[in-house]
């Protein structure tokens, strides 16, 4: 197949066909992803639950050494940095010897690579089991490079069987990771520009992160003032650091992925209104809290963190929005680390907002 009919097939976002050695199917697979990873002694790798290998499903293991849990509702980041965006594919291991010679027996159908999908056990007792050569689906290559087979699933071997995995086969930068499955000797990490590195799995994490819900304490509550102040603030201990641990295992190589709220941001949902402090940016302070509670008798005081409606709602509300900055930062098994863009979450609630120039708190 030519660069340009690759091309072609990949804009066209359906189903393609490429030769690969015996002449199997390659298509743009669906959209998903699933974290999966499953005992030591069943199929590796990305299996679907299925019965089917599916190029989205990866074996990173996900936990939460603080935070991503607790009550309400959580959702996740959204970066304020709009041309980032998590690896769009990697290499991992899959199978071991037996179990892909467990898979084969059992199904052998599913994705030997991102874009290169077999039905039936043709491809992988062919290329796996006894030899034969096949195609790896080179996008930016005028030609399929071509990969030796495998003698019997290299049983009796130490290592493990690699293949390219992807949170959204349609991404056009997964097609980047083209090589069907191949074979890394245990203790190794495969010499590809695309090979996963702490720094890989950090930014997946980041895509995993949970913040909490922010809805903020408002005084008066209910229904605001115009021209009075309306208090905003967050008890202390509301926000916490939120730690991700993403591991990929039968590499030692692992990241922890660190959201650390650092201000809340309000927008009045009017271009009538004043924000305290005028940025609209309210510092977290160190024990978690966020501005000062309201006290009686400062109805009129200008608060820390707040806001002021000039003009009355007159039957639907402002929309008052409560984002949280998170900076994020990472640290990696090889002792690397570094920061990532910051993430925001956003939760409005209504504002009733009456035309009373005084009254009584």
């Amino acid at each position: 197949m030519s660069y340009a009919q690759r091309a072609l097939a990949w804009s066209a976002a359906v189903t393609v066909v490429a030769v690969l050695g015996s002449g199997n199917t390659a298509h743009a697979a669906g959209p998903g992803d699933n974290t999966n990873v499953p005992p030591a002694d069943e199929p590796g790798g990305g299996t679907d639950g299925k019965g089917g290998l599916s190029a989205s499903v990866s074996n990173i293991k996900l936990s939460y050494p603080s935070g991503g849990g607790g009550d309400g509702k959580e959702g996740n980041l959204g970066t304020v940095d709009p041309n980032w965006k998590p690896p769009a594919c990697w290499y991992e291991p899959t199978f071991s010897p037996a179990q892909l010679k467990k898979f084969v027996d059992s199904d052998g159908s599913g994705d030997v690579g991102i874009h290169e999908s077999w039905i039936g056990k043709g491809l992988w007792t062919d290329h796996y089991r006894d030899g034969k050569p096949a195609d790896n689906f080179d996008m930016h290559a005028p030609t399929n490079s071509s990969a030796e087979g495998y003698k019997d699933y290299n049983l009796g071997k130490d290592g493990y069987f690699w293949r390219g995995v992807a949170p959204n086969p349609s991404d056009p930068d997964s097609w980047d990771c083209g090589r069907i499955m191949f074979w890394v000797d245990a203790g190794e990490v495969p010499d590809d520009p695309n090979s996963p590195t702490p720094k890989t799995l950090a930014e997946y994490a980041y895509n995993k992160v949970e913040v909490p819900d922010t809805k903020v304490e408002l005084k008066p509550e209910g229904k605001s003032t115009v021209n009075l102040p309306t208090w905003v603030w967050l008890d202390k201990g509301t926000f916490k650091d939120v730690k991700v641990r993403a591991e990929l295992p039968n590499t030692g190589l692992w990241a922890e992925t660190t959201a650390k709220p650092v201000a809340l941001h309000l927008e009045p949902g009017t271009d009538d209104a004043e924000t305290f402090p005028t940025s609209g940016d309210c510092e977290i302070n160190d024990d978690g809290s966020i501005g000062t509670p309201y006290t009686k008798g400062k109805a009129e005081t200008t608060p820390p963190c707040g806001v002021r409606y000039l003009h009355a709602t007159n039957g639907t509300p402002y929309q008052l929005s409560a984002s949280i900055t998170w900076q994020i930062s990472w640290e990696g098994s090889d002792g690397s680390r570094g920061d990532l863009p910051d993430g925001t979450f956003e939760t409005t609630q209504d504002m009733n907002v009456q035309e009373i120039q005084s009254v009584n708190r």
